[in-house]
């Protein structure tokens, strides 16, 4: 996951696939690479990925995968359906899916750390 990311350019884990299909492959909207499905990065993807990185015991992962994507909610000021090359937000800017994962996540990663907490005093 991680090498397809840092090969492809794209910000984060939410990176729908690599490589990605051919210029002209598809019609329309996914006829360019890093396009919507075809390689675009969706938040609501890659924060299930790190739902399931929390889930299985891989924290320090979980975490730093999840800054990305936290780092551009705020820098764009919205829950971006999906991102193209260059971190371009597309789609809509109040995109629940993503705000969801994301909180989520969040949430998982804080009762990880508060139980983490209380079993180290």
């Amino acid at each position: 996951m991680l090498e397809n990311v840092r090969l492809s350019g794209m910000p984060s884990i939410g990176l729908t696939l690599y490589p990605t299909y051919p210029v002209g492959f598809f019609k329309g909207w996914m006829a360019e690479p890093y396009h919507y499905q075809n390689g675009g990065d969706w938040t609501w993807f890659g924060g299930r990925m790190i739902q399931q990185l929390i889930q299985h015991g891989f924290y320090q992962e979980a975490y730093d995968e999840l800054q990305p994507m936290i780092d551009r909610v705020v820098k764009n000021k919205g829950f971006y359906e999906w991102y193209g090359k260059n971190d371009v937000p597309s789609g809509s800017g109040k995109f629940k899916g993503s705000a969801g994962v994301l909180s989520k996540a969040i949430a998982m990663i804080n009762q990880w750390a508060s139980e983490t907490a209380t079993q180290q005093q």
